[in-house]
């Protein structure tokens, strides 16, 4: 069916693609096992209700090269039958150029404005470049035209432009789960012609704040000589909108939490610290969330506060990531001495 206009009106499915789906996969005995994950990303996504006719494309994390024919099959029946996801194929290799690589070490460290930390080099681009290229073969195969496609992160920033390619007519989204910098330091990139191609292939570009919508806008405008207005601007005769989602929790699922549970929880942090005050902190061990300066804050207000010497605990929640890029581990080392420092 179409309308007057002659375009597409028929409801199509929601068609999800992260750059991991939202399940670990795990090898067992006899093949292969799932539990959801729970990264930023999927456990953000998952507060949305996915319909029966939904498909969530992305890599399940387990090397495409690792694996036997049979049990690539077993793995993406599994997948498909019981989680309502494709596995993108990826080698070792594939991920080792795209996400360590490009995505880690380019982009994640200049986007969150650590430009000293930013590695350029033409191997992990091609690397990006190609994942990005496999990830849109997979979607034109398992997609249809008249699907919604909903694109997530900085993964995945050639995609849009890619599928649109192939797609004039498809409707895409494309959502930023990290900042985008400002135009100065996005100039930096020797690709920056490319990915604002790609991202400008999507018919809505979300971000969470206005500042990172306006510094998307600034660059378009100085790179591509594209004006805008309230967002909206014009790119090969189509449509593409700018916004702002700021992206919340599930608050009626934390509403759900057992209150006698919460309480157990509660006792037990009562029994370690007793009548101490306790500070919490909790987040990724990731360079860019400020957990080494936030020792030293507590080191410095020990230091010129002793009357709070063994009234006062900071314990702090920090979850590894990212283990195989060296200058996380770093990051990793330098916490670990400064904990032991402040404790001793």
């Amino acid at each position: 069916m179409k309308d007057t206009a002659g375009r597409r009106t028929e409801r199509g499915r929601l068609v999800l693609v992260s750059h991991k789906l939202p399940v670990t996969i795990e090898k067992t005995g006899g093949g292969f096992s799932a539990t959801r994950s729970t990264g930023g990303l999927a456990t953000g996504i998952s507060s949305l209700t996915m319909a029966a006719s939904s498909v969530w494309i992305g890599y399940a994390g387990v090397p495409a090269d690792g694996l036997t024919s049979p049990q690539k099959r077993q793995l993406d029946e599994m997948l498909r039958k019981e989680h309502g996801c494709i596995n993108v194929a990826l080698s070792g290799q594939d991920f080792q150029l795209y996400y360590n690589g490009f995505s880690n070490n380019t982009l994640w460290p200049l986007f969150h404005y650590f430009q000293v930390y930013t590695s350029y080099s033409r191997e992990t681009w091609q690397g990006y470049y190609n994942v990005n290229r496999k990830f849109a073969e997979a979607v034109l195969k398992h997609a249809k035209p008249q699907d919604t496609i909903w694109i997530h992160d900085y993964q995945l920033m050639l995609l849009p432009g890619m599928i649109r390619e192939k797609w004039p007519e498809a409707t895409i989204g494309f959502f930023l789960h990290i900042p985008f910098p400002s135009h100065e330091l996005f100039r930096l990139l020797p690709c920056r012609q490319e990915l604002l191609d790609g991202l400008l292939g999507a018919d809505l570009v979300g971000f969470h704040t206005w500042s990172y919508a306006r510094h998307f806008l600034s660059s378009v405008l100085r790179l591509c000589g594209i004006e805008n207005t309230f967002g909206r601007m014009e790119r090969n005769g189509r449509a593409v909108q700018v916004d702002v989602f700021p992206m919340g929790i599930d608050a009626q699922r934390f509403a759900r939490v057992d209150p006698v549970g919460e309480a157990d929880a509660g006792h037990k942090l009562a029994g370690w610290f007793g009548d101490m005050r306790l500070v919490i902190s909790i987040d990724r061990l990731d360079y860019t969330k400020g957990l080494l300066q936030r020792l030293q804050a507590w080191e410095r207000f020990l230091e010129n506060e002793p009357r709070w010497h063994g009234k006062v605990t900071l314990l702090v929640l920090a979850v590894p990531t990212r283990t195989r890029i060296p200058l996380y581990r770093q990051s990793k080392d330098d916490f670990e001495r400064a904990v032991g420092r402040i404790n001793g």
